[in-house]
């Protein structure tokens, strides 16, 4: 995999073998840095350079979602994340427990009058489907030279005379549109493919796509990433990096103060907010056992650390004195590499 790297200014420019980063950061002609979790350098002396068409190759899903960056000689990364699902759940608990404070004498907010439905309008678990997508590619164009974007084109068939039919799907419709009308804010060039298309060009190079769909393997979805990023950009007949990395968005409970269920004697446990102790959930954190973790929750013992790889607890007592702050992230990164299942893969 080649590490990005930006000048000294912040403009992006074109990655580099590894090895010649590590000669650039020996010699102190450029910084390590991370952003969400993915490595790249800043120069230190240069502030400008040439740069190659590179492409980003975008597959979206239900469940799974892939992108590929990739110029006409080098595929630099492949991401497969998982798409946001929960957020419809939280928004079905959060309108039951509202519904119960209705009958009791609780203070709650005016009721205003913007909160009417229109076609443009996102729903909130639409919403965040889409702007997770958005997320990404802005962690991407902040460290490579982008320029082109393809996007398979996700389209709901309509019915004629079916109202709750078409209903149904207008947040898909709407959801894409809004994404997509933001990639040509960005200045980028955006390319659509239907799934169709995007079936042919893989058919063209004889890759294949597994039908389990939540394997972790290159032909589960980022092969039809890269097909759209390789249509556009050109360069290989076959894919030249199989390798993923996978970026998982942290589910984040704000605003809710209490448990859901009752304790002893119908009293609701404390939840506490988005803030622990000083440091923000999710917040990247050095511990000197633990190493580097993330920020999940707070206790009166203590503060709960997890795994940035699988989300796991791993200690729930942390102390303050104990933990050096480095950064707030949304994401946990995990990089899965070419393992021999995806090796004896049809598409390699």
């Amino acid at each position: 995999m080649f590490v990005p790297v930006i000048s000294k200014t912040g403009k992006q420019l074109m990655p580099c073998h590894p090895a010649r980063a590590r000669k650039l950061v020996r010699k102190g002609l450029a910084r390590r840095r991370f952003k969400a979790g993915i490595f790249y350098i800043q120069l230190t002396q240069r502030t400008d350079g040439e740069t190659q068409d590179i492409a980003v190759g975008i597959d979206p899903g239900s469940k799974r979602e892939a992108f590929t960056v990739k110029s006409e000689s080098h595929t630099y990364i492949n991401v497969l994340s998982n798409a946001v699902t929960w957020v419809k759940d939280s928004m079905e608990v959060r309108k039951n427990m509202r519904r119960t404070r209705r009958s009791r004498n609780t203070p709650y907010r005016k009721c205003r009058c913007n909160r009417s439905v229109s076609e443009d309008r996102l729903s909130p678990s639409t919403k965040a489907r889409w702007q997770a997508k958005l997320r990404i590619l802005d962690i991407l164009l902040k460290i490579y030279p982008i320029k082109f974007v393809v996007v398979e084109d996700v389209k709901a068939k309509s019915w004629k005379n079916a109202k709750k039919w078409n209903t149904n799907f207008s947040p898909l419709e709407v959801g894409k549109n809004w994404f997509y009308q933001e990639i040509r804010n960005k200045g980028l060039h955006l390319d659509l493919k239907a799934g169709y298309e995007t079936f042919e060009l893989r058919n063209q190079m004889n890759l294949k796509k597994t039908k389990n769909k939540m394997s972790e393997t290159f032909d589960a979805h980022n092969v039809d990433s890269w097909v759209l990023a390789n249509w556009k950009i050109g360069g290989h007949t076959k894919p030249d990096m199989l390798s993923l990395v996978k970026m998982e968005p942290i589910q984040f409970h704000r605003r809710q103060l209490h448990r859901l269920q009752f304790a002893k004697d119908g009293i609701r446990k404390n939840y506490g907010s988005t803030l622990s102790l000083g440091f923000k959930r999710g917040s990247l954190v050095k511990h000197k056992k633990y190493g580097i973790t993330y920020i999940g929750g707070c206790s009166k013992r203590g503060i709960s650390l997890h795994n940035i790889e699988s989300g796991n607890r791993v200690y729930r007592t942390a102390k303050v004195k104990d933990l050096v702050k480095l950064c707030f992230n949304y994401w946990r990164i995990t990089a899965i590499p070419l393992c021999a299942k995806a090796s004896q893969s049809p598409c390699c």
